[in-house]
């Protein structure tokens, strides 16, 4: 039985969908991301999770009974879940320790057992020295871990956040991402994760939920979403990549003034008539002579019509010989070439992914 069971569940507002027909099952302890651009539906995905919003239509389980139902949902306070918002929402008027202390407070415990249970998160956190400091004397970091150990020292049986590192600048959100992970690893709380970040959701994730236009277009782990993108959003969301697109005849794929065997493509049996591929900057090599013959890859002329050095990285744009086609290609610091350049592309089908 699944932790949390999102079936069929829709919202609409007035003419407008937000959310259409969204599916998903989490397990126990698993920590998923809803990932997708603004307005995509995520963010109303997880308030019909937390019980602020009913659904239009399905509905929402966890531990197998229904919590949400268009018309007929359990109040946000009966849920056994904490939600950590954009904005942390912790109290100006509180302590640190106050702020972490307010819920076991709410929920009426013991206060030894309150005081031994937040000094334990405040370790966790290392935000024990700051103990009696108030959020005003904080920087956005250290209140973003208030809320991290304000939200899981009530043991929750899920744990909701609403990209809770949109705020902090990019060093921070680095680093809270890995702590983020780290909490997870440590406790083991069942977790969805709102972001329109990547990076966030690859670092955090067991699995990612990608969102477009309200529905879900793929769901798969951080490595399979990354290598193996089933549509052309998902591969073009996920980071950067080349799209191919060509033609299944006489025993090869043909593509824009070039073409490769069919029978070197992983899915070769499913594919036919006009096909899509997505080839990641990086799977493609760039090299000043043809390669010794190899088994598995094609080889393709071109001309170097930019670079950048990133540092990292050079990223290079390549036009095959004849072809209108522009290929964003990554390589290594020490591997230069001139803009105008002849160079070989060396292209490995197998990490070509098909796209549906």
């Amino acid at each position: 039985m699944s932790k949390l069971a999102l079936r069929n569940v829709s919202r609409t507002f007035g003419s407008v969908t937000a959310v259409d027909d969204f599916s998903l099952a989490i397990e126990e302890g698993e920590f998923v991301s809803l990932l997708g651009p603004s307005g995509c539906g995520k963010t109303t995905t997880l308030r019909m999770i937390a019980g602020f919003l009913d659904p239009t239509r399905g509905t929402i389980e966890m531990d197998g009974d229904v919590i949400s139902a268009p018309g007929s949902s359990l109040p946000p306070e009966k849920r056994k879940m904490s939600m950590i918002f954009q904005s942390y929402a912790i109290w100006p008027n509180m302590t640190v320790a106050g702020n972490v202390a307010f819920g076991l407070q709410v929920r009426r415990l013991p206060r030894a057992e309150i005081q031994a249970r937040v000094e334990q998160i405040l370790d966790v956190v290392q935000m024990r020295h700051l103990r009696d400091r108030y959020p005003a004397e904080l920087s956005g970091g250290q209140q973003q871990r208030v809320a991290l150990a304000r939200a899981i020292v009530v043991q929750p049986a899920v744990l909701l956040l609403d990209e809770p590192l949109s705020s902090l600048d990019a060093n921070l959100r680095e680093e809270m991402r890995y702590e983020i992970r780290r909490l997870h690893d440590e406790f083991h709380i069942t977790t969805v994760y709102v972001t329109h970040d990547q990076a966030e959701a690859m670092v955090t994730s067991d699995r990612i939920a990608v969102m477009n236009e309200g529905r879900v277009e793929q769901v798969d782990a951080p490595r399979a979403l990354y290598a193996r993108p089933r549509t052309r959003f998902v591969a073009g969301f996920i980071g950067r990549t080349n799209f191919l697109d060509g033609e299944v005849r006489d025993g090869a794929v043909v593509f824009d003034h070039f073409a490769i065997a069919l029978e070197q493509f992983e899915e070769a049996e499913a594919l036919s008539g006009r096909v899509s591929f997505s080839l990641r900057p990086q799977s493609i090599r760039l090299l000043r002579r043809p390669p010794a013959a190899a088994s598995g890859s094609s080889v393709v002329q071109g001309r170097v019509l930019q670079r950048a050095y990133l540092g990292e990285h050079w990223d290079y744009a390549v036009r095959p010989d004849d072809s209108a086609l522009s290929l964003r290609v990554t390589a290594r610091p020490h591997e230069v070439f001139e803009v105008g350049e002849a160079v070989w592309l060396e292209l490995d089908p197998r990490q070509m992914a098909h796209l549906r």
